[in-house]
């Protein structure tokens, strides 16, 4: 029986329970022995045990306390480069997730799904395939779909969350109020919305608006 040591790092312990139970199912039924050497409720014990144990296998949410997303992954990688990671969360935010993406987890899986999917998504993880589930491969399709904002694009945003007016945006970076209307045109088709609250949320949520504009 191929043995996997295993850590779990979520904040809820119901979470890392119905995690446990899934294993076994998939233990059962696949003859790997998943050995659970520690479980994290934050991102730095998470940290922490992959650095003492070098695990074969870490089952990870990315929204914990102390730390969390990439930087807990980034570390994982840097003490356990071997170690493959499973990426287990509830995380609504777009480009979080095509950042994880790109920094090459084994698997993300979405909380929402029932448990027989997920046990499903998890055995073929297990079985050496990369596996995104559907709503977060749709997440990614999108993020792939929408346009990159150019610097200048990036900086209209910025002074529109702000709160500055057409002209005031113009006269901050001296651009004529004409420019600043198309570059708000394009923002909203770039981004797939229709007024100015819509957009404004979008930057937020997607953690556009903390980039200084030049002035």
């Amino acid at each position: 029986m191929a043995e996997l040591t295993t850590v779990l790092a979520d904040d809820h312990s119901i979470i890392r329970d119905g995690i446990r139970g899934m294993l076994g199912r998939i233990q059962t039924d696949t003859g790997h022995k998943f050995t659970i050497v520690g479980e994290a409720s934050d991102g730095i014990q998470a940290i922490g045990l992959v650095r003492k144990h070098r695990p074969d296998l870490v089952i990870l949410d990315v929204s914990m306390p102390l730390a969390g997303g990439a930087e807990v992954l980034i570390e994982l990688r840097r003490w356990s480069p071997q170690s493959r990671v499973i990426i287990f969360t509830g995380i609504e935010i777009n480009s979080k997730i095509a950042e994880l993406d790109r920094l090459g987890v084994d698997g993300i899986l979405y909380k929402g799904d029932d448990s027989a999917g997920i046990t499903a998504m998890l055995r073929r993880i297990v079985a050496g395939t990369r596996v995104i589930c559907p709503y977060y491969q749709n997440v990614l399709d999108q993020t792939a779909e929408a346009e990159t904002l150019t610097k200048r694009e990036l900086q209209v945003l910025n002074l529109i969350v702000a709160g500055h007016s057409t002209p005031e945006i113009a006269h901050i970076l001296n651009i004529s109020p004409n420019t600043v209307v198309r570059h708000r045109s394009s923002l909203m088709a770039k981004t797939g919305t229709r007024k100015t609250a819509a957009l404004i949320a979008y930057a937020l949520r997607e953690n556009l608006a903390d980039l200084p504009a030049d002035t």
